[in-house]
Formats: C-alpha cells, sequence, structure tokens
C-alpha cells in the first residue's frame, strides 16, 4: 500500500535535504593524462621506451571514493600508436562507453587524439587501469585504482594503507614481442619469458614501518604474463578484500596472484623488531615453456624498521604452499545462486590455424576484433540487437537477458594455468578443479560451498576447470567481454 504525505511541501523540503546531503559526501575526481613515450629502465639492466604519463613513469595512482564521479581526460600524443584506458574491476553499470575496451566498447584512441572517460564509482576496493589496446599495457600503461570506503567495517583496524604494485617486466616492447609469439616460428604458442620481476616498478623496495602499527596493504597483480607468490617473513597477511569484494579476516602465510588479481590485507608491525625483515614476489615459472638461464624469478623488498640497519637476504622457501582462495567467505555471506536461468560452457584450448599460428580458442573460435565496436552494433542494430549473428562470427558473442543468473562452465583443455577476468560483474566461484581432472560433467556439483568466494578473475589450473556464476544485472545492450588475461 502506498501512503501519501498531507505535507507534501514538507516531503520535497526532506527530498532536496536528502540530495544535498549525498552530493555534499561524493566529488569530482579529475585527472588529466598525457599520454607519452618515456625512457625508463627499472630493473637496472635495460633502458627502452616506455608509455608514460605527463612524461613521468611510473604512472599515477588513481585515488577515489565511493560515490565519486571520475573525469580522465586522455590525450595520445604516442605519435605512432593508438591507445585506451580501461578501469579493471570497475563495473561501469549504465556506462558501458567508458569501459576502455578496443573494439568492444570504443575504438582505440589515435595519435593526436582525445577522449574523455567519465563515470561514477559505487563499489569500493582495490582495482588498476590499464591500455586495453593490442596488448599494449605491458609496455607501461598500467597503475592502480584505488577506491576508499568511508563505511568499510576495516576502516579502523590499521594506522596507514600501503599500495603495492607487482608485474613482469620485459625489455622488448610489445608489438614486437606479440608478433614473434604469434608467429609460424613459433607453432607451440610459447609465451615469452619476462626479464625480471618488479614491484612499485622497481626493485629493492623499502617499506618503511612503525612497530606496533598495522598496515592496510593493497596488492595488484599489473603483469602481462606471470602470476606471482607473494610472501612476508615473519609477519602474517590477515586477508580482508579480493577483487573488490570484502572478505571475513582469513590469515595466510603465502599468497597467490595471477596476472590482474588483487588483494588487500592487514599486516601488524612488530612491537620490538630489531632488523628489517624481507618480503618476496616470486613469478610462478610454471608459465614457462622454459626458463632461460641466469632468469632471476624473484623481486624482494623489505619492511624497513630502521633505514640504519642492513637488508638482510631473503631465506630459501623449499616450496610455494600459498593460501587456497577458494577458502574465502565475502562479508555479505551472499548464498549461492542456486537457480540458474541460462548455463554457457567454454571450452578453452589452444590450436594453430592453417596460417601456422598458435591461437587461443573458446569453444573453437579464437576471438577476431571486428572492425565496428561492438558496443555500437548493439545500440544500432534495434531488435537485431538479441541475434547473435550482427556481431561476426569470431566474436564468441553470448546473448543474456537482464536479471539472469547466469552460469560459466570453463574446461581448460590446455596443459598450461589460466587466469580468466569477467568485464563488469564479480562472480561466484562455485567449483574450481584440481590438476588433471578434465571437464565438469555436472557430477561434482555436490561440491559447491554454501557460501562461495567472489572476485572478478579466476586462475583455472591445468586441464581443468570452474564453474562460475554471476547476476546479469548490468543494463542489457551493453555488451561485456570475458577474456583471457594475457597480453
Amino acid at each position: 500500500m502506498i501512503h501519501c504525505s498531507p505535507f507534501p511541501g514538507l516531503r520535497s523540503l526532506i527530498l532536496c535535504l536528502v540530495m544535498l546531503a549525498l552530493s555534499a559526501q561524493a566529488a569530482t575526481v579529475s585527472y588529466d593524462f598525457n599520454i607519452t613515450w618515456v625512457a625508463s629502465n627499472p630493473d637496472g639492466a635495460f633502458t627502452r621506451p616506455t608509455i608514460g604519463i605527463n612524461g613521468q613513469w611510473p604512472i599515477p595512482t588513481i585515488r577515489c571514493a565511493v560515490g565519486d564521479q571520475v573525469i580522465v581526460n586522455v590525450n595520445n600524443q604516442l605519435g605512432n600508436q593508438s591507445t585506451s584506458l580501461h578501469f579493471h574491476g570497475i563495473f561501469q553499470n549504465g556506462t558501458a562507453n567508458m569501459d576502455g575496451a578496443v573494439g568492444v566498447t570504443q575504438c582505440g584512441i589515435p595519435p593526436g587524439s582525445s577522449f574523455i572517460y567519465n563515470f561514477t564509482v559505487d563499489q569500493p576496493g582495490t582495482y588498476w587501469y590499464h591500455s586495453h589496446d593490442k596488448g599494449q599495457y605491458p609496455d607501461g600503461l598500467r597503475g592502480a585504482f584505488i577506491v576508499h570506503d568511508p563505511e568499510s567495517s576495516y576502516k579502523d583496524q590499521y594506522d596507514e594503507e600501503i599500495v603495492l604494485t607487482l608485474s613482469d617486466w620485459y625489455h622488448d616492447q610489445m608489438r614486437p614481442l606479440i608478433a614473434k609469439f604469434l608467429s609460424v616460428t613459433n607453432p607451440t604458442g610459447a609465451e615469452p619469458v619476462p626479464n625480471s620481476a618488479l614491484m612499485n616498478d622497481t626493485q629493492n623496495l623499502e617499506v618503511a614501518i612503525q612497530p606496533g602499527k598495522t598496515y592496510l596493504f593493497r596488492v595488484v597483480n599489473m603483469g602481462a604474463f606471470a602470476a606471482q607468490y607473494l610472501w612476508f617473513e615473519d609477519h602474517t597477511m590477515r586477508i580482508v578484500e579480493v577483487d573488490g569484494v570484502y572478505t571475513e579476516p582469513a590469515e595466510a602465510e603465502m599468497i597467490y596472484l595471477t596476472a590482474a588479481q588483487r588483494y588487500s590485507f592487514l599486516i601488524t608491525a612488530k612491537d620490538n623488531a630489531d632488523r628489517n625483515m624481507a618480503f618476496v614476489s616470486s613469478m610462478d615459472e610454471d608459465l614457462f615453456d622454459k626458463v632461460p638461464p641466469g632468469l632471476n624469478s624473484n623481486v624482494t623488498g623489505w619492511l624497513t624498521y630502521d633505514k640504519e640497519k642492513e637488508r638482510p637476504e631473503p631465506r630459501h622457501v623449499d616450496e610455494f604452499t600459498p593460501f587456497d582462495d577458494f577458502s574465502l567467505v565475502p562479508v555479505d555471506r551472499k548464498g549461492i545462486y542456486d537457480k540458474v536461468d541460462q548455463s554457457l560452457t567454454l571450452d578453452v584450448a589452444m590450436d594453430n590455424l592453417g596460417d601456422g599460428v598458435n591461437y587461443a580458442f573458446f569453444n573453437g573460435i579464437t576471438y577476431v576484433r571486428p572492425k565496428v565496436p561492438t558496443l555500437y552494433t548493439a545500440v544500432t542494430t534495434g531488435s537485431d540487437a538479441m541475434n547473435a549473428k550482427v556481431y561476426g562470427d569470431n566474436t564468441g558473442i553470448f546473448v543474456l537477458k537482464k536479471h539472469e543468473v547466469v552460469e560459466i562452465v570453463l574446461n581448460n583443455m590446455d596443459p598450461g594455468k589460466h587466469p580468466f577476468h569477467l568485464h563488469g560483474h564479480n562472480f561466484q566461484v562455485v567449483l574450481r578443479s584440481e590438476e588433471e581432472a578434465g571437464s565438469f560433467n555436472g557430477s561434482q556439483s555436490a561440491s559447491m560451498p554454501e557460501i562461495p568466494m567472489r572476485r572478478d578473475t579466476v586462475l583455472v589450473r591445468p586441464n581443468g576447470h570452474v564453474v562460475l556464476r554471476f547476476h546479469a544485472d548490468n543494463p542489457d545492450k551493453l555488451p561485456r567481454l570475458f577474456d583471457l588475461e594475457i597480453c
């Protein structure tokens, strides 16, 4: 039943006051980004052209708060390449044209041209932004994107916040490197092995901390290819967020981050530390077809209690035993989506085409970027927008209905580990197999958790499978990309 107020003027006044209060809490956060080439040598081994912003590299961290309007004015001054910016993990609910995926939601920004990204952020957490044009971001165009939450239940549990980025680093630029990778001379599809690993786009990083204080670390793997193991000597991590989803606290001695994954955790400094202590990130060498001689897969940083004291060498680790993120429980304790409206099966394989080049396939289709971005087709074809054929045979389109619960069964038919990311949503990870478990056949459903963990980027183990579920709550006719996170 609807009750009408006998005081319509008072009701209007109250509504105006509420709207003013909400607008007072939000802000407009603006950035002017001139994207340019700069020379960089972050690992101290090789100086190379790197894509910077406003003549500098590393590029800046974008910071805002929940409810803020974010405006990024991009001017492409590269001269020889188009570009774009994707805000990884931001749902862009209602603003899909701001998602930055070239060929899906926009055309690339040509050299000498500009583009304004303008959207409102209504989700807290740890994210990142990067070019989404032709594997370009490993050339340097990637940085952290932090959304602060004044209502976070953890806000009073730490003294300071530290952003820590992890990445692999290549001495070769991406265009010639990708040309070698996608070549008849590389028929097995062996991915290029990085030359080094970085923390905060450098090596030998020092993080100053004070005894007894608690720190919130926001960690982003911005790498092109390599997943990373991360651990802090003599300090325990208490995980409180993954990929923008708050979790119940979970203690970990070591975590594993695929490319594009994020973790936030609390670390409490020792009360009486008599030395500085190392923390280490190590690239997962299982991903490399062949480990080059002399490759150092580790990068070391130090929790610096006293800058006058030495930086000790990290201790040797006999084996990698990372925390299992499948066991995480979201703070909101959202139960499993038990009624599935549409189930999609994606078989992932790597295979050669007639040109002798090794490609990635979903259900026997390797993606070919359309000449017209998918979003433009969706908004200009009327009722035909619900017909997958109008988007092309090699775009892998599935048409969903708004508010459906969608299940993705992802079968990895390849002997390698692969991370996958869904734009516009996070998903429940309701099942993840061990290695060599084969394809999902339905009999494993009994082992699905009542409260599954959620994130937007997931690892699929070699010759294994995962089952993901999400609520299709973004506006209809707006395309969302499910992509393999490799440059």
